[in-house]
């Protein structure tokens, strides 16, 4: 009997299963690929937590993986030198999402640990900023982020309010593995312990901290109140948790003229109005773009389930298009540093930073303006870290920072991607772009004609499963041991592999090493200013292609993209 056999039939046999989940699993004993999907491996613990859908198995998200990592996690917790054991537990609209988030309150405070849980559902960045604002020890969300709504996540934060180090992360994982899933957790009552004092709850006063932070990110309120009798901003929350603190802060702001999407105000985890709750898909925003049309909108703005994302689209003509997240990574670049520079607050030695593979273009904006720029890993867990590097040298400080994923960070009270803020950013600098006849298109148009024409994309190649999973190590694999000499008929003359921090050049090998390395990521420089780069999720069953084109105009960008784009396909299939 083969391993993931032998540990559905445990699973099945347990009497810590109540009758639904015994029901569920009883279910499947004919489907040998469904047991094999569930039991195959345990779900990897990482800097980002877990995330996986939700059913009863040993590789989803359930109540008995809660327990698990949760448990894993309190050992860590306690092991820190801190005198006083302390979290803070989040949660967002999801499925399942309360009652996850209570059953992990429970193992933390049986363990003795402060627990500090949000009365309802709260943004991502309001966890990170509660981290701060409390002083804990740690911080813990349930949410799965912009993912389906068959999925949840454990997203795991430490005291300075960036997620998990890799340290403490290794930590966890190590400690599930020694452990049995069933039996190695403590447990409390949770209102007990509510009662006792080893529960507290928060609510209102903490959202009233993280927005007056929020609102001291505004540079120049004047360009709202000059234009807040004209413009018109829509918003969604996708169902979720962006409903009350996004509208909240542009009123503040002096936003006038807000229309929410009456029908994604309404939370719920079942995303009934989308197939898809990710600000990234154009299609999700089919709501937000009927209600623009009606009420002659100028912007719109939609923030994913948990709030830390933000996609936005603008009126051209009668339609409205997406700015990407590349394109809106700029565009606040240029705002923020001409902003600041206008308004006497920029400080000295002002630092930006973004991700590997997001638009070189963010560089060259930073190179033109005198700023400082250095990029990182995928992860603000990785950009919190370069700030607090910096902080601690007292070298560089941070203005902002962004990834080609549509989040972006600023302020020092959070230390995660933050849509609650960055909404406030874009709704000003609409509005300072308003006051001078133009949109947000417009503005990206001059600045390709300011620093330069570039164009992006990404790819996402699916692949689900088991098999999905090796096909993703093989690919990774092969691209290693046979790296490309040409893509496209373009010579690669640099390659980076970020696994290692090996630098090849064409004709001369191995000659340099990256600045930080240790992720899974091939980095192609193409002869033709093109960045081709490669790398597997860390949180979804999908490889993730990222080009970066760089040309004379708009039209040789896009060229690029295209003939790159026909290139991805053929390496998934294993054409090349």
């Amino acid at each position: 009997m083969s391993n993931y056999l032998e540990e559905y039939k445990r699973w099945l046999d347990n009497p810590a299963l109540n009758e639904d989940e015994w029901a569920e699993l009883n279910s499947i004993a004919d489907n040998e690929k469904e047991i094999e999907e569930r039991f195959f491996a345990p779900l990897e613990f990482g800097t980002a937590g877990l995330r996986g859908t939700m059913k009863t198995g040993l590789h989803n998200m359930n109540i008995h993986i809660i327990r698990h990592a949760t448990q894993a996690f309190a050992d860590v917790i306690l092991e820190d030198k801190a005198e006083e054991k302390s979290v803070v537990i989040a949660h967002d609209c999801r499925l399942n999402g309360v009652a996850f988030a209570k059953e992990a309150a429970c193992v933390m405070a049986a363990n003795g640990i402060k627990v500090y849980f949000f009365d309802e559902l709260r943004p991502t960045p309001e966890l990170s900023f509660a981290v701060r604002h409390y002083r804990t020890t740690a911080g813990l969300n349930i949410t799965a982020s912009h993912n389906p709504k068959e999925y949840n996540g454990y997203k795991v934060y430490w005291s300075d309010g960036a997620q998990l180090p890799p340290k403490e992360a290794d930590a966890i994982a190590a400690k599930m593995a020694a452990s049995d899933i069933f039996t190695c957790f403590k447990i409390c009552d949770f209102d007990e312990a509510v009662a006792d004092g080893r529960i507290r709850i928060i609510g209102a006063e903490t959202d009233e901290a993280f927005l007056e932070n929020v609102m001291n990110q505004a540079i120049d309120k004047e360009a709202v109140a000059k234009a807040a009798d004209d413009l018109k901003i829509v918003y969604t929350p996708f169902h979720g948790c962006g409903y009350k603190l996004v509208p909240e802060a542009l009123h503040r702001l002096g936003i006038k003229h807000l229309y929410c999407v009456d029908e994604q105000m309404v939370i719920d985890g079942n995303f009934p109005t989308v197939e898809s709750p990710n600000p990234e898909n154009p299609e999700g925003f089919y709501l937000a773009v009927d209600l623009a049309k009606k009420v002659g909108s100028d912007l719109i703005i939609g923030t994913d389930p948990d709030s830390d994302r933000i996609g936005t689209m603008v009126r051209k003509g009668d339609e409205y298009v997406t700015i990407s997240g590349n394109q809106m990574g700029v565009l606040l670049i240029d705002y923020i540093i001409n902003s600041r520079l206008r308004t006497g607050t920029m400080p000295v030695n002002p630092g930006v930073l973004s991700s590997i593979v997001s638009t070189s273009m963010a560089r060259a904006i930073c190179e033109y303006n005198n700023v400082h720029f250095e990029d990182t890993f995928t992860g603000f867990k990785f950009m919190a870290e370069r700030v607090a590097s910096w902080e601690a040298a007292k070298s560089y400080n941070y203005i902002f920072a962004f990834e080609e994923s549509y989040g972006y960070m600023m302020g020092d009270y959070v230390r995660d991607k933050d849509a609650v803020t960055a909404s406030l950013l874009v709704a000003e600098m609409g509005a300072y772009y308003f006051n001078r006849g133009m949109t947000l298109l417009d503005a990206i148009n001059k600045l390709y004609e300011k620093y330069g024409f570039f164009a992006e994309k990404t790819i996402n190649l699916v692949m689900p499963g088991v098999d999905g999973l090796q096909a993703m190590r093989a690919l990774m694999a092969r691209l290693r041991e046979d790296p490309p000499k040409q893509i496209v008929g373009c010579d690669v003359f640099r390659m980076r592999d970020y696994a290692d921090g090996s630098v090849y050049v064409k004709d001369l090998g191995k000659v340099d090493r990256t600045p930080f390395y240790g992720s899974n990521v091939l980095y192609f420089e193409l002869a033709d200013r093109t960045n081709f780069i490669i790398r597997p999720s860390g949180t979804e069953p999908k490889i993730k292609v990222y080009i970066l084109a760089r040309g004379e105009n708009s039209e040789e960008c896009q060229d690029k993209v295209a003939k790159y784009t026909a290139y991805t396909q053929d390496l998934k299939e294993g054409r090349i």
